[in-house]
């Protein structure tokens, strides 16, 4: 291909990525969408209302990391698409108050709702922290981006040390041991995924197939309400969870706790066996399932006959329990 082709091609491709991407605006709605899905089975969890402690399932984990992966994911490619036609400062300086700002909010709001876990390194501080740290990779030889993208992504596995489980280093991914947050996307690994994406957006940009992805449109209401979600995602983020709480919260108010959570939370609390609580909880529920009398036991007003009830059902299921 001659070389004017090429030029003609990459002015095309800047031309394309000047305007707004339905095809990237649906995925970012995709993602959205398995964000709410999960913090829905989280919540529900958390809530009691399901039996399941989704955070002990190893596929809801993987869930969860899909999700922020592809947040991140998305970051990278959108920073290439911002910043094809130069680096845009003041484009990116509004961005980045607007995630920034509301990295902060989430961090404030969750200190004082779940004061043991708050978020103090998320996805959205890990966002704003790596469209800062991927500035210079904008100008940087793709393959070199590729090379330092791997070198993030097996950190972890490399330098890790307890010398780095202080508090202030947390963000870095690089402790022993991970601290107790309701969300922790550190930078390493995390800010591989970004760059990753931000070299394979660079390389795509300058080919001929892209602008057919770029001038692609959404034309049907499934994909047209991906397509706002991806526009909203941030307020979306922001005010989903309060409403999902609340709404389950009342919920649970009326319904009360599930049997089997219920259940193993007493167990856990009267310094049950965390292997054995599970087993022998199935069998008490198998002779005490209501709902309304673990309601009570949770909230300390069982009637004795219900706790003399529990507590024959108890030492019946532990004799037929084998032993450790």
């Amino acid at each position: 291909m001659r070389q004017t082709d090429l030029t003609a091609i990459s002015s095309q491709a800047r031309t394309a990525a000047s305007q707004r991407w339905d095809a990237i605006d649906v995925a970012r709605g995709i993602a959205i969408a398995a964000m709410i899905v999960y913090h829905f089975s989280w919540d529900l969890s958390f809530l009691q209302l399901i039996g399941t402690n989704i955070l002990q399932m190893p596929a809801w984990r993987w869930f969860a990391r899909g999700i922020a992966g592809s947040f991140l994911v998305l970051a990278g490619f959108g920073l290439a698409l911002a910043h094809v036609q130069g680096f845009r400062r003041m484009s990116f300086v509004k961005r980045l108050m607007k995630v920034g700002g509301a990295a902060l909010a989430v961090t404030l709001v969750t200190y004082f709702a779940f004061p043991e876990s708050y978020i103090f390194f998320g996805i959205l501080h890990c966002i704003a922290v790596s469209s800062v740290l991927a500035l210079p990779f904008l100008r940087l030889n793709p393959a070199l981006t590729f090379v330092f993208a791997i070198f993030c992504l097996i950190t972890p596995w490399l330098f890790t040390s307890p010398a780095l489980d202080a508090p202030w280093l947390d963000w870095l991914g690089l402790g022993a041991s991970d601290p107790v947050t309701n969300d922790y996307v550190p930078i390493f690994p995390w800010f591989g995924l970004v760059l990753i994406d931000l070299a394979a957006g660079k390389l795509l940009l300058a080919q001929r197939e892209t602008l057919s992805l770029a001038r692609w449109r959404a034309d049907n209401p499934f994909f047209k309400l991906l397509v706002w979600a991806g526009r909203k995602s941030l307020p979306i983020y922001l005010t989903h969870q309060i409403i999902l709480l609340g709404l389950l919260y009342g919920i649970a108010q009326i319904v009360g706790p599930n049997p089997s959570a219920a259940c193993r939370q007493i167990c856990l609390m009267q310094n049950g066996d965390p292997a054995l609580c599970p087993s022998v909880c199935s069998c008490i529920l198998q002779q005490v399932p209501e709902r309304d009398l673990w309601q009570r036991l949770l909230t300390n007003k069982a009637a004795a006959e219900d706790n003399t009830r529990i507590s024959r059902a108890a030492q019946q299921c532990m004799r037929q329990s084998p032993p450790s």
